[in-house]
C-alpha cells in the first residue's frame, strides 16, 4: 500500500474518538491514530539492515501481526489509564488502528502476505478479497505504477477521508439571559 489507507483509517478512528471535543483534540486524536496505523511499516528499517523480506522480521512480518498490534494497544491503554484517561477506549482504538494494517496490508495485490498470526506461526497471509495494488517501494513511488497505486488507493479509502474531514457540527448555543 501507498500508506494513504492507513492514513485514513487512523484519521477516521480519530474522529470517531474524540467525538464531540474541541478541534484540537480531534486534531491530535487524528494524527495520534494516523501514526499508530502506520507504526508497523516501521520494519523498512529491515531494508537498510539487509534483512530479507521473507524473514520474521522483515518487511510485513512480526510487525504486521495481530497479536504486536494487541501489545501496542494495551501499552497504550496502560499510559492512558496512568494519565487518568479513557484505557480502555484508547486500548480499543488502538487496536483498530495497528491492528488494520496487516489486514490491508494483506488485501494487496503482490508481496508476500502478512505475518497476521506470528507468533503462533509465521505464515504469510492475503485476504481473499484484494482491490488495493500493491505500492512500488522507494523511488518507484515516482513513477506512472506509483501514480496509479496512489490513484486507487485514495479512492478507496474515500468514505474514510470524507467521515474524517467533513466540518463537524457546532453545538448550539442558548441565550443566557
Amino acid at each position: 500500500m501507498a500508506s494513504f489507507g492507513h492514513v485514513a483509517v487512523g484519521m477516521a478512528l480519530g474522529r470517531l474518538g474524540a467525538g464531540e471535543a474541541s478541534s484540537r483534540r480531534v486534531g491530535a486524536a487524528m494524527v495520534g491514530l494516523s501514526a499508530l496505523a502506520m507504526l508497523p511499516d516501521a520494519d523498512v528499517i529491515a531494508f537498510v539492515l539487509r534483512i530479507p523480506y521473507a524473514a520474521t522480521w522483515g518487511h510485513r512480518g512480526a510487525s504486521h501481526s495481530l497479536f504486536l498490534a494487541a501489545g501496542v494497544a494495551l501499552a497504550v491503554a496502560a499510559g492512558t489509564r496512568l494519565a487518568r484517561g479513557p484505557a480502555v477506549k484508547a486500548g480499543l482504538l488502538t487496536l483498530a488502528a495497528v491492528g488494520s494494517h496487516g489486514l490491508l496490508d494483506a488485501m494487496t495485490t503482490g508481496g508476500l502476505g502478512a505475518a497476521l498470526l506470528w507468533p503462533l506461526e509465521d505464515t504469510r497471509y492475503f485476504l481473499p478479497l484484494r482491490p488495493i495494488p500493491v505500492a512500488p517501494i522507494g523511488a518507484g513511488m515516482l513513477s506512472a505504477r506509483g501514480l496509479y497505486v496512489v490513484t486507487v488507493e485514495l479512492l478507496l479509502f474515500l468514505p474514510f477521508w470524507a467521515y474524517a474531514l467533513w466540518p463537524r457540527r457546532r453545538a448550539a448555543r442558548t441565550a443566557q439571559g
